[in-house]
This record gives structure tokens, sequence and C-alpha cells, in this order.
């Protein structure tokens, strides 16, 4: 287990949602390897920084009252028919699932698994990049007075020139900017407010980064992938060498919109 792998799972090893093997592997790298420890720490403390700062909501009455009775009914009680299962289907059955599961699993998985990884991995990127924005005394360095107030501010802090968009029109507002990284590369970080939301647009170099196919929709004038993670929404794009990730709690279908908005901006950059 690589150190990509291992921190891909830190969140996961934190809510020890991982099975007992792969927690003790990861628990072992992180003994042995002093940067995955690091960022398992700044994974802990982003943790508790956020469960002191984001809401936590009740369930509703109705869900507790539905739920009630399951609990106190407990596990169904194991039907007659299962008790009495042959010896042929207790253990033939089953591995001849596994087989044809493995047949068509293996394909599938040679296809899917890198793109999987990557989207996982960016997506786990962006989204922590979006809550350390969230949990920042100071989430911008340069304040708003519109783009050509914000554009500028970046010259000789990046190696490449960020396109500043603010659409017109809409309910986004551009509130500012700040520098950031995504992975081992620097980043502009826009920020913008949507109603009560906070949105986040990270801008960086794609050169060298695993990036997932764009089959997902379209943002723009360009192919976009959506996904989510820990409750975030992600619109992820690239436009020439740079890659684009928009972030927010925001409605997904609102924030595609908006991806496609920026995106037409980018593009479009006299705007």
């Amino acid at each position: 287990m690589n150190c990509a792998d291992v921190q891909m799972l830190l969140h996961d090893f934190r809510k020890r949602r991982l099975d007992g093997g792969l927690h003790a592997e990861v628990a072992a790298h992180l003994e042995s390897c002093m940067a995955c420890a690091s960022a398992d720490r700044a994974e802990q403390a982003l943790d508790e920084v956020l469960e002191q700062r984001l809401p936590r909501h009740a369930a509703p009455a109705a869900l507790k009252r539905r739920l009630g009775p399951l609990v106190l009914m407990g596990p169904p009680a194991e039907a007659p028919a299962h008790r009495t299962m042959t010896r042929w289907a207790r253990f033939v059955a089953p591995a001849m699932a596994a087989g044809l599961a493995l047949m068509v699993g293996g394909v599938l998985m040679r296809r899917s698994s890198s793109q999987g990884s990557a989207l996982a991995s960016l997506a786990a990127e962006v989204v922590n990049d979006h809550l350390r924005v969230l949990v920042s005394q100071h989430q911008v360095e340069i304040e708003s007075g519109g783009k050509h107030q914000v554009k500028p501010w970046f010259e000789g802090k990046l190696d490449f020139a960020p396109e500043v968009p603010a659409p017109e029109g809409t309910e986004l507002r551009l509130r500012g900017g700040s520098v950031g990284y995504v992975f081992d590369r620097k980043a502009a970080v826009l920020v913008y407010a949507l109603r009560q939301h906070v949105v986040t647009l990270l801008v960086f170099r794609t050169e060298g980064l695993a990036w997932p196919d764009a089959s997902a929709g379209q943002a723009g004038p360009v192919r976009s992938r959506e996904t989510s993670a820990r409750g975030f929404n992600v619109v992820l794009w690239r436009s020439g060498e740079l890659g684009y990730a928009l972030i927010s709690d925001s409605d997904a279908k609102e924030l595609g919109e908006i991806g496609n908005q920026l995106a037409g901006a980018v593009q479009e950059p006299g705007r």
C-alpha cells in the first residue's frame, strides 16, 4: 500500500469504516510514514473543526416513528428453508456465483478502476480544499472589487494566469481569491457566495495529473464530470492545460448550471 492509497483512505480510516485487515494496513503505514502521519493529523484536525462549525440536523419525527418498530423487532428470524439449505446450495452455488462475478467484474474493473480512482482522489482533494476555505477565518486574501481587481492580484503568485469568471445576471457573487494547493501544485482559489452557500472554484495545472474521463455532462463548451464527496457536490472540467473544480453544498443541479456559466465565461475571457 503506497502513500496515495493511504491518503485516499484517511477519512474512512478516521471514521473506522474500513474492514479489519485494511484498517490495520493503513495504521501500519501511518506508523512508518511521516508524510502520511502528518496528513492524518491534518485530517483529524479538519474533522474536529468541522464537528464544531458545521450544523447538524436531527432526523425528522416521522422518520423516527417509521424506524422505531424496526429497531424493536430486531433482525428477521431465519426462514426454515434457509436452515435446511442443502450442502450443494451452501457450497457449490456461492462458488459458481463468485466465479461468474470475477469473470464479469474483472472486465469492468480493468476499465473503470483507474477512472474511479482518479475521480475519487480528485474529488476528495478538492472537497478538502473547499473545507479549508469554509473553516478559515480569512477565506480570501484579496477581497473582490470585481474580477478586474482580483485577476491582476494573481500575477507573480502562480505560473499561469487564471481567468476569474464572474457571470452577470446570476445570484453568484465573487467574494475574492487566494492561492492554495491541489495535490502538489499551486492553485487559484476563487470564492463566491450563492445566497447562504459558499462556492469555491479551484484552477490548477493538470499536467501529470490523473484526470477522470469527462463523460457525465457538459459545462459550457467543454465536457464535465459531476460527482460528490462528504456531502459536497463537485463539477470538474478541463480547458487546455488547466483544470477547474467547482465545489459547494448547494443543489447538484444548480451547481451544474453554474459550472456551465463559469466554463462559458472562461472560454470567453472578455466577458
